[in-house]
């Protein structure tokens, strides 16, 4: 008698837990709860996208000064002129080793 009001009990807890497991699986298979679940993924990967973003900015800044202070440039001082214009190519030269012209004597 003792091990079949076990067994009844035990199979009664089990569907009741199994009902509200599958209740609960076809409430969040919903289309509205799939929107809903949707735009808080969205809004939380903005937010954490907001926060890297944040992150980097503040990393550059510090590696900028970083570098500012190595090579010993002050913000507030006249940035250093820049170099005169380049010399331009030799006429009948390539501009890169590896380019040719098609001209008349290398035919």
């Amino acid at each position: 008698m003792f091990r079949r009001t076990f067994w009844f009990t035990a199979g009664a807890v089990t569907g009741v837990w199994a009902t509200t497991k599958a209740q609960r699986l076809v409430r969040g298979l919903t289309p509205e709860s799939l929107a809903a679940t949707a735009v808080n993924r969205a809004v939380d990967a903005g937010r954490r996208a907001k926060l890297f973003a944040e992150d980097v900015r503040s990393a550059m800044a510090e590696r900028e000064t970083q570098l500012n202070d190595a090579l010993g440039l002050d913000r507030g001082s006249r940035p250093a002129e820049l170099p005169g214009p380049r010399l331009k190519a030799l006429p009948g030269r390539p501009k890169h080793p590896y380019t040719t012209y098609n001209r008349k004597e290398d035919l």
